[in-house]
C-alpha cells in the first residue's frame, strides 16, 4: 500500500464550505498519487475555531466550536474516503465525552465505517490551562490493509502503550509540536516504536503559524514513514520524510508482509524478546562503589 503523511498547515475559514473545499483538495492529491491510507496530523482540526471569527482567541470559546463542528467533519471525511476508495485518520482535535474534554482522531474506512482513538497521556499544557483529559482504551483497527493502531503525539513517546497494540503492523502517529525539539522528541518515539515493535510508523505534523487560536500559535514538524532498522528495510529506518515546515504529502510505498518476515525472520529479535526485560518488578541492585 501507498501511506500519505500530512504536513499540515492550519488556514482561516469565513465559510464552512471553505473547509470542505481544502479537505476535498487535500484527499484528492492524495489519492491522485495513488495513496490508500492519508494521515492527518494532531489537533489539524482546530482550524475549525476560525468559524466562530474573533471570538476563537479565546481557548475555551475555540475549544467548543472545535468540538461542536467534529461530527460533521467526521462526515466529511466518510464521503471523501468512500469518494476516493481510501482509509483516512482524519485531524484530530477536542470533543466532549459526557462532561470529559478528551483529544479525538477518527479512522474512517472506503465502506464508511469509523471508529477512532483518544490520546491517552496529556502534554502539561493539555492538562492546564487546557483541561484535556487523557483515556483509554487503546485499539487495534483490523483493515484490509493491515492491523492498525494509532498513538497519538505524546503518547508514542512511551513505549507501553505501543507495546499493548503490538498486534498492529502498522502505528500511526498524528503530531501536533510547537517547537523543533518537540516533533524531535515525537519523530524518535516513532523511530524507537518501529524499532522495537519490528513495525512500520507513520507521523504527520501541523505546521506554520496560527497565531489567533491558542494551543496551535506555532507548529514545526513534517511528515515521515519509518520501519525497523533490519532486513529489507532502509539501514536508518526512514523510509520517506518530508521538509521540516513544508506544507504537502510525504509518500511511502510500503508492504506489510515485510513486517511479518522481519518479526519471524529479522536479524534481531525485538518484539519477542521485549519480556527478557527485567522490568520494575526485578529492579537492579544498588551496588556501592566509591
Amino acid at each position: 500500500m501507498k501511506i500519505a503523511a500530512a504536513a499540515y498547515p492550519l488556514d482561516w475559514f469565513e465559510s464552512w464550505e471553505s473547509y470542505v473545499a481544502k479537505q476535498e483538495a487535500w484527499v484528492a492529491e492524495a489519492a491522485g498519487e495513488g495513496a490508500d491510507l492519508l494521515l492527518f496530523p494532531e489537533y489539524g482540526a482546530m482550524e475549525l475555531a476560525s468559524l466562530a471569527g474573533d471570538a476563537a482567541t479565546d481557548l475555551d470559546v475555540a475549544t467548543r466550536e472545535v468540538a461542536r463542528r467534529m461530527g460533521d467533519a467526521v462526515a466529511v471525511a466518510q464521503r471523501l474516503a468512500a469518494d476516493h476508495g481510501v482509509y483516512i485518520v482524519a485531524a484530530s482535535g477536542p470533543v466532549f465525552d459526557g462532561e470529559v474534554l478528551v483529544n479525538r482522531a477518527h479512522l474512517v474506512a472506503p465502506s464508511g465505517a469509523v471508529d477512532f482513538q483518544d490520546k491517552v497521556i496529556m502534554t502539561l499544557w493539555e492538562r492546564d490551562p487546557w483541561g484535556v483529559v487523557g483515556q483509554g482504551p487503546l485499539k487495534v483497527f483490523d483493515t484490509a490493509l493491515g492491523k492498525l493502531a494509532i498513538n497519538i503525539c505524546y503518547d508514542s513517546e512511551f513505549p507501553l502503550l505501543a507495546r499493548a497494540q503490538r498486534e498492529a503492523e502498522l502505528l500511526l502517529v498524528p503530531s501536533c509540536t510547537e517547537a523543533e525539539e518537540g516533533y524531535w522528541r515525537v519523530r524518535i518515539g516513532s523511530q524507537a516504536r518501529a524499532l522495537e515493535g519490528q513495525c512500520v510508523v507513520a507521523m504527520a505534523s501541523t505546521v506554520g503559524a496560527y497565531p489567533k487560536v491558542p494551543a496551535v500559535e506555532a507548529n514545526t514538524g513534517m511528515g515521515g514513514i519509518f520501519g525497523p532498522p533490519d532486513a529489507g528495510f532502509p539501514p536508518n529506518g526512514v523510509l520517506a520524510e518530508g521538509r521540516l515546515g513544508q506544507p504537502g504529502w510525504t509518500y511511502a510505498e510500503v508492504d506489510l508482509a515485510q513486517v511479518a518476515e522481519v518479526r519471524a525472520n529479522g536479524h534481531v529479535r525485538n518484539l519477542r524478546d521485549w519480556d527478557e526485560q527485567p522490568g520494575d518488578h526485578n529492579p537492579p541492585e544498588l551496588v556501592p562503589l566509591r
